[in-house]
């Protein structure tokens, strides 16, 4: 059964939100595993890796650098240096964190590798969403994954003309300052593109409007959603609550 957008939205911002008040290191793991075997079925595991690669390593190793040398509360300490310690609690924490951190960006990031952006058009202009509004955020959606695979394509480009991009992370990083120019501009050049396209589709213009794709939605789908709405609101409301009844 092919996913509506809305229900394929309403999942991922649900589970990263329900995985985020919940706070709990085996839902955290649950959802990453889910994440992976759901990317390795749909074939954007490659995609999905180098991008969730480039927001999660900077995050995590700050969390860990963080939490594991300055965690206030830790009493096991295994090393320290000065003012730092390293403490059993401080890295049980990060460790926490950065697994609900990841869960929830790669929850959001399959979504966006996944989701068809002209469904999404259609889906939101069908519910009265203005069709500009609709096209930028089915965009905002898929920015990510786009940006990935011009940067790949501006790689193989240059590493034809000659450039030897060795592997690692580090080479990858240093490389990337000759990828970033062409990167950014092609962008803006690709965005001026696309407003001009949209101009000549009347996205500006009033009035009703048609549209020749139709996105089916079950309404079992649409039950769906409504569940997966509350029971995101139902666990940050369970979240405030804790402390307030703990007190």
């Amino acid at each position: 059964m092919r996913l509506h957008p809305l229900t394929s939205l309403a999942a991922a911002g649900s589970t990263a939100i329900m995985t985020t008040a919940a706070a709990s290191l085996p839902l955290s793991l649950a959802v990453i595993a889910a994440v992976a075997g759901l990317s390795l079925a749909g074939g954007v595991e490659r995609r999905m890796l180098a991008a969730a690669a480039g927001i999660l390593v900077p995050l995590v190793a700050s969390l860990f650098f963080l939490h594991g040398l300055f965690f206030p509360e830790g009493s096991v300490v295994l090393a320290h240096w000065g003012p730092a310690r390293v403490t059993v609690e401080g890295l049980q924490f990060a460790l926490e964190r950065s697994a609900q951190l990841s869960a929830a960006v790669l929850v959001l990031l399959l979504c966006s590798f996944t989701i068809s952006v002209p469904d999404l058009v259609a889906a939101l202009s069908a519910r009265g969403v203005h069709a500009r509004f609709a096209f930028v955020l089915a965009s905002t959606l898929t920015l990510l994954p786009a940006i990935t695979t011009r940067l790949a394509r501006i790689r193989q480009a240059q590493e034809a003309r000659g450039l030897v991009i060795t592997r690692g992370v580090f080479r990858r990083m240093a490389a990337f300052r000759w990828q970033a120019v062409p990167l950014v501009l092609s962008l803006v050049e690709e965005a001026g593109t696309r407003a001009a396209a949209l101009e000549a589709r009347g996205f500006g213009a009033t009035g009703p409007r048609t549209s020749y794709r139709e996105v089916t939605d079950p309404p079992f789908q649409r039950r769906l959603r409504m569940v997966l709405l509350l029971a995101a609101a139902a666990a940050v409301a369970l979240r405030l609550w804790q402390p307030t009844a703990g007190a």
